[in-house]
């Protein structure tokens, strides 16, 4: 399907929808989806930008950038190693996060919401640290009033956050939100931290936060937990391995990890580079992305941990995230890709995104289609409580011919048919306005739909 411009009628179909408080079956939360609109006025959008350090902050009722969260120290002190532009120039991105007094995030990458969704945990990949963020407030936690405070400065000092480890790829929260674990890339261990005690060492009292860490993998790049906390099933992007471990929560709720068994998976990934999985929802199988293989499998999570679908995707296709779209017209896995597509709508270069169908059985599943995703090097993925609503990150910026020319952007699909998707919105990220100047959001990696108090994926 091309992508064409959203016409009134279907943006009124969309409102309309949301406004008569449509229902959809939710496979994330079946008590709380029966009385679950659309959108919530309560709803974010969150994307990590890797190249600008921010967090793109998206209002899914109007499709546009509500703010953007800092995660840089420029403009700190007003004297020119802390500034974000010196001498009049505008150095890249890459050159700035260099500088010596330098002290934010460097390559923000991965960002998950804790269960209830009132917080979201962003690692900073290359300042080896992990940020806490107030999704309620949009705010992150343990920030300090700045002492050279003036109107050529930022109000805030940012937190240094917690450090962790070498190459903190991505995090997730144990399905009681009481841990977080966090997957060390550029070593073979995983840091768990007690959540309670980040949100306060993140404030800078005195505590720490991480409980232990877990030896695992070479290059561990993901952990994700079974319906029912007992298991976390770990990928990397080393090796062609699945560690899985029994987590054994106490009676607090915390862990006690166990290795259970590690998968040989080189027959679905011989180059070893599996850089995200997730189970599905209802808990049954774990997806997993192979990029450099062009291809995504499933598994059975319960021993011996089957595989039950190995899917080829397409010749440099290079598959970044999975996502599941379930609802009253079906039962899909959408898999974002990273190669961009000469033929893409209005002859403009796009990435696509690849519709698995999961109501096939076991073994027979495989694309039956494409949609252009409205950008290039499509990655994160993410779909609102109802799962009608899907939003698209990208990697890359500049859409020649287009009004976003110039722009990193992120997309907007109404997916209540599942395998006919409908184009809303291809929403331009801007940049953050600092006092020495406008800071391009650039390199959209992790994107989260977040609704605050309601269950959500990672409960």
């Amino acid at each position: 399907m091309n992508i064409s411009e959203l016409s009134r009628r279907d943006f009124m179909k969309v409102l309309g929808a949301a406004a008569a408080g449509t229902r959809f079956f939710s496979p994330f939360d079946d008590a709380q989806a029966a009385d679950a609109p659309d959108i919530s006025s309560a709803d974010r959008v969150f994307i990590t930008n890797e190249d600008s350090n921010t967090i793109s902050v998206i209002n899914p009722a109007d499709n546009t950038v509500e703010s953007t969260i800092n995660l840089t120290s420029f403009d700190e002190d007003p004297r020119p190693p802390f500034r974000f532009a010196v001498g009049g120039t505008m150095p890249a991105h890459a050159a700035m996060i260099h500088k010596p007094l330098y002290h934010g995030c460097i390559g923000a990458h991965g960002v998950v919401p804790s269960p209830d969704g009132r917080l979201l945990a962003v690692c900073g990949r290359g300042s080896s640290n992990v940020y806490i963020i107030d999704a309620v407030n949009r705010k992150v936690v343990g920030n300090m009033p700045n002492p050279f405070a003036s109107p050529t400065t930022n109000p805030e000092r940012i937190t240094s956050g917690i450090l962790v480890g070498r190459e903190p790829h991505e995090p997730t929260f144990t399905r009681n939100g009481k841990e977080l674990w966090v997957a060390l890339r550029g070593e073979d261990r995983i840091a768990v931290l007690d959540v309670g005690l980040a949100v306060k060492q993140s404030g800078g009292v005195e505590a720490k936060a991480i409980r232990q860490f877990v030896s695992t993998i070479n290059g561990p790049s993901q952990v994700w937990f079974s319906a029912d906390g007992l298991l976390a099933f770990v990928a990397s992007q080393r090796v062609s391995k699945v560690d899985i471990f029994r987590v054994h929560p106490d009676a607090d709720g915390y862990t006690h990890p166990e290795q259970l068994t590690t998968l040989d998976i080189g027959p679905q990934d011989k180059p070893g580079f599996t850089p995200f999985l997730k189970t599905a929802p209802d808990g049954k199988e774990i997806w997993l992305s192979h990029k450099l293989a062009d291809a995504v499998s499933a598994r059975d999570t319960s021993g011996p941990f089957d595989l039950l679908d190995h899917i080829p995707i397409g010749s440099m296709s290079r598959p970044n995230h999975l996502e599941f779209i379930e609802n009253a017209k079906g039962k899909c896995v959408y898999v974002s890709l990273a190669r961009v597509d000469d033929n893409g709508p209005g002859g403009v270069p796009s990435s696509q995104i690849a519709i698995i169908d999961r109501s096939a059985f076991p073994g027979q599943r495989k694309v039956v289609r494409t949609f252009f995703s409205g950008g290039r090097e499509s990655h994160g993925l993410w779909t609102n409580p109802a799962n009608n609503l899907l939003y698209v990150a990208h990697e890359q910026d500049e859409l020649p011919g287009t009004p976003n020319a110039g722009q990193t952007v992120a997309s907007a699909f109404d997916v209540s048919d599942p395998f006919n998707p409908g184009f809303i919105a291809r929403i331009p990220l801007g940049s953050l306005k600092l006092p020495s100047g406008e800071l391009r959001n650039k390199k959209s990696i992790n994107l989260v739909y977040v609704r605050p108090g309601f269950r959500g994926q990672t409960g």
